[in-house]
Order: structure tokens, then sequence, then C-alpha cells
């Protein structure tokens, strides 16, 4: 487990914090269609906190994308690096995720996050955020479609609907098991909406959430209660 401190250049205000998503968000790149589902790594990140303590535990999960095992995981402990603020949440945890990142020992392929991408007020979730600043491919899939309208996909798994803001598109609600409460994909940094979409498939076979949220879930709750157990 990777113990981190909050970096010294970390903004301490939203207003600092909002500039520097304006300063990082021009940095997305859409135009690219990432890895093809089913192949290489794909790695799931989540976090997990203890509020009492001001403490983030955060996990990363390499899956083999075609079969779904556990290839590597790595797991990392600090401060919670930014109050609480809705639309600058990715600011309390990054730095944390970062270093589970940083600790796996294979390269993690595309990353998968509980959370947004695209599909955020400011346009720049928790998912394009670590994207820009990795390079890596990354999709958001979010249990709830936070303020964004959307029509119930059809009953059956895989069918989809918009998740518009206004008019636009902004990410899709995508059904990952019949008749179940849908999930909400948003594009982060390097991969189509409808790559993103596929691979959301690829990874629920039996689950509404991606086996990568799953495990990566499961770690950082683990990390957090260990890092106290002693």
């Amino acid at each position: 487990m990777t113990t981190v401190p909050i970096p010294e250049d970390w903004p301490a205000t939203e207003e600092q914090a909002r500039a520097v998503q304006d300063e990082l968000r021009e940095r997305v790149i859409l135009d690219e269609p990432g890895p093809p589902p089913g192949t290489g790594h794909v790695t799931g990140v989540d976090v997990a906190y203890d509020d009492e303590r001001d403490v983030v535990a955060a996990a990363a999960v390499v899956l083999d994308a075609s079969s779904l095992d556990v290839v590597a995981e790595a797991t990392a402990v600090g401060r919670v690096s930014f109050p609480y603020v809705p639309g600058l949440l990715a600011f309390r945890e990054i730095p944390t995720v970062l270093a589970a990142l940083d600790a796996l020992p294979c390269p993690p392929g595309l990353v998968v996050c509980d959370g947004y991408g695209l599909a955020h007020p400011r346009r720049f979730g928790l998912a394009s955020h670590l994207g820009v600043l990795t390079g890596l491919p990354t999709i958001g899939v979010a249990k709830n479609p936070f303020t964004f309208a959307h029509d119930d996909p059809d009953a059956p798994r895989g069918s989809t609907s918009a998740l518009l803001a206004g008019s636009e598109e902004v990410g899709r609600a995508l059904r990952t098991r019949d008749g179940v409460k849908p999930v909400f994909v948003s594009v982060g940094h390097r991969v189509t909406l409808a790559n993103a979409c596929a691979h959301t498939l690829a990874l629920t076979p039996e689950y509404r959430l991606p086996e990568t949220t799953r495990r990566a879930d499961a770690l950082c709750r683990t990390a957090l209660r260990e890092t106290y157990s002693a």
C-alpha cells in the first residue's frame, strides 16, 4: 500500500480548481476510438472515504479484458486533498488514484472510473481529468445520471438512450441487464462513446455494474479498513 501526501501545488480554493479544470479540459481527446473491447488490459479505479479521519483510500484493479480475470492490483491511502464541492470531486481523490495506478506492475490499458467524464456540469469529470493527466484512454460508468435528462432505455440488455444536457449528448444510459436500472456511460479521454458503451457491456456479463468497478470498490474498502486495523 502506498501512502500519498497532498501535492504542494494542489488547488486550495474553488477558483483555483475551476481554473485547472478550464486548462485541462482543452486537452481532452475525443477523436480516437480507444482499444477494442475484449482486448488487452482494462483497469477499474475507485475510492473509499473515512470522513472522521479525513482519509481516502484508492484502488486500481487490472483485469484481462478477454477473461475478466484479475491480473494485478494496487492500493494507496492519503489525506483528502480538497473540500467537498459539487463538480470538483475529482480534486478530492486524484492524487491517491494516481498513486494507486503508478503502483501497478503492468500497463493499465483502458481505465474505467466509477463516475463521470463528459457527463459533468463543466464537461470534465474524474474520467476526463484522470485521462488527461495520465494520457490513458478512460471512460466513466456512473450509477446515476447526475443532473442530466434521459429517456428510459428499452428493457433488453444493450439498449441505450441519450444522456442530454439540453440538446447536447454527454453520455448514454445503458441497460446492462434485462429490465434492470441502467448505468450511465460517458467518454473520459481517447475513447468514443460507442466504444465506451461496448466496453461497458463486455465488463458486465453477470451484474449491473462493470467487473472493474466491483473489484476496485471491494479492494479500496478493504484497504481503508486495514489501514486502521493494526
